[in-house]
């Protein structure tokens, strides 16, 4: 768990702070990351948050991992137009990833659910079906959509561009995927687009929680009972620990990762305002 500084609304000194749990479940295999970044630029306050569920392989998930954030952090619209840099950026970086893997015989892809805090505006950008929540009040919101190959925007998106959703076992681009947008995947990529869908939110002092997670956990998990059961945590590496353990228990057949962070509104001493931290990191 860490402690990050954070600039909030109205000019007073807030907190946040932030735990992880990811493990590799029933899973010969382990394909989740995750990024976690904390940054000061220009006097603002910058917290990214990565989620990336690999399918077919780790490879993408893993460039995600090292590159994403780095990449965004450089976009030139960074600070002045957010939502445009992000949506470029990811693009872009789905580009540069299978421009890499060109001279493999690899198709592997994955998803990304990010959230990025600049002072107290929150951005979540979302491609794949892992998924970002808050919780308002005590109530769960969720901030991202899944994309699903059965959402009927997200179908007619992939059959206007020439492709098919088909049943097998579930929903499934082609017969094959069962997501209909993804970082990678080659072979599909004229219809599994990595362009993300974002929404964006200020952080409140309603806001007390923000859940981000793989599909491991929401497979079993719903909104609601993430939110109940992290809010019975006060320490936010011990809430991921408890989602994580919670979707394992319920049969979870996946891997599982977590980030929870945890908005501390009454909190108005921060130890260190001007120190810059930044932490990247994944399960090994």
């Amino acid at each position: 768990m860490m402690m990050v500084d954070l600039l909030v609304e109205g000019g007073k000194d807030g907190r946040l702070s932030c735990g992880y749990s990811s493990f590799r479940g029933k899973r010969v295999t382990m394909e989740d990351f995750y990024d976690i970044k904390t940054l000061k630029i220009g006097g603002q306050s910058i917290c990214l948050f990565g989620i990336f569920d690999g399918h077919g392989g780790s490879r993408a998930a893993e460039y995600l991992k090292e590159h994403l954030f780095d990449n965004l952090l450089k976009h030139p619209n960074f600070l002045t137009d957010a939502k445009l840099a992000i949506s470029e950026t990811y693009q872009q970086t789905d580009a540069n990833f299978l421009d890499s893997e060109k001279d493999t015989f690899r198709d592997d892809g994955s998803t990304a659910s990010t959230a990025i805090l600049v002072d107290s505006h929150l951005y979540v950008a979302n491609v794949g079906d892992s998924r970002t929540i808050i919780s308002k009040a005590g109530k769960a919101i969720a901030l991202s959509e899944d994309h699903k190959p059965n959402r009927s925007d997200e179908r007619k998106r992939i059959e206007n561009a020439g492709g098919v959703v088909m049943w097998a076992g579930t929903w499934r681009v082609g017969g094959v995927l069962a997501m209909s947008r993804a970082f990678g995947n080659r072979m599909l990529k004229q219809f599994v687009v990595a362009e993300p869908e974002i929404q964006d939110q200020e952080i409140d002092e309603q806001i007390e929680l923000l859940i981000l997670a793989s599909d491991g956990l929401w497979d079993v998990v719903q909104n609601d009972d993430a939110v109940s059961l992290a809010r019975t945590e006060e320490e936010p590496e011990a809430a991921a620990r408890k989602l994580t353990e919670a979707a394992f228990s319920r049969g979870s057949a996946d891997n599982i990762t977590c980030i929870v962070v945890r908005f501390h509104h009454e909190k108005a001493e921060v130890a260190n305002p001007d120190k810059a931290e930044s932490t990247s990191t994944q399960h090994e």
